[in-house]
């Protein structure tokens, strides 16, 4: 007997899953509030859209573990993967994209779909039966999230996201600025130049420090608090940390040599990489901010470069929710007190397009294999997929639970194998080798 599954959201998770489970043969319904029902951060109506950056970080499938996550998904013939492949920009060893024709793509490709239908309607409660998987991801809307609230009976933990401002191509200075990516990573010259570099000498350094601090700020609303994730500080709040913590994070000098300077070295250097295949438009790299529009213009001006810069897209900061999954969730990703529910994405804890886009790929498969009535074994804890599901719904320690991005930290430790930064390189290779294996063999369950 066929059944439908409903999915609600069409972000990365959303779209990976319903594209898994159209292909496993069972019918789709997604359920997406947009255009209807905007939220703060997105821009059109169209599944999959990229809200902050354009990038799906490292594609090194061999040393790093958000690359063995690529791998594994285009293993697992990926949506989110294949249509980023198709759409890829320059970015040195990471995999960018076009934002605006990549989800353009997932859209058309899940219209497409003989399996797949797409509703525009806002899902505001959790169903009683059917087979449902919410993937509403960090912005989900208010009513639903009351929903989820009620029937958890916890409160819905929370932090705070920031979005980097996005510039004009045009209107960057290039007699400061110059293009390069750290180390001349890549394999082609257009990859070795995949950056645009801004450098600043301690003085700048000193006097963009000093009037980040000052700058007006977002404020919060009564009973918010700025629970940030690590991974995506504003640069204000790095910059309240130390003096030094933007120059040994996101404006890092090393791996760069002036094109208009070689032989001087820059104190701190600001990285924007290009945002679409016109290369019209860049976006700072590592630049979330919460400053006021107004500030923001004032501040981001004092980098040498972007004297004149014209912002396409200033930045932001929007509440980012998510389930405190130990607790709630099994290990199939269902809501333990409502298992026809599946919950999957950034809602669930992780943190991250990649990780967001995998969750949803395995939520899809596992809902489908059980309206097919079909046996599936555990994720393996050794692939990386594995590892972050483990992580979210048991791993982690529930009372300090955060949003995490996949890490080998997470991994299962390779017994005879040296720690240390000096064994790092091979540690990090078996673990690879060993992942890929186990991924390998699960997939082969679906053949």
């Amino acid at each position: 007997m066929t059944q439908t599954l409903h999915i609600v959201g069409g972000g990365m998770a959303g779209s990976e899953a319903a594209w898994q489970a159209a292909n496993m043969g069972v019918q789709v319904v997604i359920h997406e509030m947009r255009p209807k029902v905007k939220t703060f951060a997105h821009q059109t109506g169209n599944l999959g859209e990229m809200v902050c950056s354009n990038s799906f970080r490292s594609d090194d499938d061999e040393q790093n573990a958000v690359g063995l996550l690529h791998w594994e998904m285009r293993a697992a013939n990926g949506l989110i993967m294949a249509t980023a492949d198709k759409h890829r920009l320059p970015a040195g060893g990471a995999l960018a994209v076009d934002r605006e024709p990549f989800a353009q793509t997932i859209t058309d490709s899940l219209k497409s779909h003989p399996n797949v239908t797409i509703c525009y309607d806002e899902i505001t409660h959790l169903p009683e039966d059917g087979h449902w998987i919410f993937a509403t991801g960090p912005l989900t809307s208010s009513a639903l999230g009351q929903a989820i609230q009620s029937e958890t009976g916890a409160e819905a933990l929370a932090f705070f996201d920031a979005i980097a401002p996005i510039i004009y191509a045009d209107s960057i200075d290039m007699s400061k600025a110059w293009m390069q990516s750290r180390y001349d990573k890549g394999e082609t010259e257009e990859e070795k130049t995949a950056y645009l570099n801004c450098p600043m000498t301690k003085e700048q350094y000193e006097e963009f420090i000093d009037a980040l601090l000052t700058a007006e700020k977002t404020e919060f609303h009564e009973g918010e608090t700025a629970g940030y994730f690590d991974g995506c500080l504003p640069i204000e709040v790095m910059a309240e940390r130390g003096r030094e913590t933007l120059r040994f994070g996101p404006m890092k000098p090393v791996g760069l040599t002036n094109a208009h300077k070689p032989e001087e070295k820059a104190y701190a250097v600001v990285q924007l990489r290009r945002d679409n295949k016109l290369a019209t438009l860049f976006n700072i790299v590592g630049f979330q901010t919460k400053m006021k529009y107004g500030a923001q213009t004032q501040v981001l001006r004092m980098i040498p470069g972007l004297q004149d810069a014209q912002f396409a897209r200033l930045g932001g900061i929007h509440r980012n929710t998510f389930l405190n999954s130990p607790t709630l969730l099994d290990a199939q990703m269902r809501l333990k007190t409502k298992p026809n529910i599946r919950f999957a994405g950034q809602i669930t804890g992780v943190e991250g397009y990649v990780e967001s886009a995998a969750m949803g790929l395995l939520a899809g498969r596992m809902a489908a294999a059980e309206i097919l009535g079909q046996d599936l074994p555990s994720v393996p804890q050794d692939s990386a997929m594995g590892a972050l599901i483990h992580h979210i719904t048991g791993g982690a320690e529930a009372k300090t639970f955060q949003p995490m991005n996949v890490n080998f930290g997470l991994f299962q430790p390779v017994e005879g194998l040296k720690g240390g930064r000096r064994g790092r390189k091979d540690r990090y290779k078996a673990y690879t080798d060993r992942a890929k294996t186990a991924w390998s063999e699960w997939i082969s369950n679906f053949s």
